[in-house]
């Protein structure tokens, strides 16, 4: 059963720094394109990040310079990089595996991670 795992969220201080976690399984993540989106309190889910198996990264506005998305397919896992962290920041952040093949599309989503501001 296709799975995404997050983890590495928690509490962070204005200009900290974090790294997410997204562990697939049951899936061929080498297929996927991987991305993170987040969602705040009160906002829709936004996209924060793409990366496809081979080829360039791309980034929201709000965090390009500060986040940095890589993936690892031999241990099927995708990282978020989170530098110089504000409040705005503040969400939970989902992992999400999609793909389209032979005109279908398959979307899997993780279950998400905090991450918060601590005053």
């Amino acid at each position: 059963q296709a799975q995404l795992v997050e983890s590495g969220g928690g509490l962070v201080q204005p200009g900290g720094s974090l790294r997410l976690s997204c562990a697939a399984s049951g899936i061929i993540f080498s297929t996927y394109i991987m991305a993170w989106y987040r969602q705040a309190p009160g906002s829709l889910r936004e996209l924060v990040a793409t990366i496809p198996s081979g080829g360039n990264s791309n980034y929201a506005d709000s965090v390009k310079g500060r986040f940095t998305i890589s993936r690892d397919n031999a241990k099927n896992t995708v990282y978020l990089q989170m530098n110089s962290l504000k409040p705005e920041d503040t969400a939970v952040y989902y992992c999400n595996a999609g793909r389209t093949r032979f005109g279908v599309t398959s979307q899997i989503w993780g279950q998400g991670t905090q991450v918060t501001f601590s005053s």
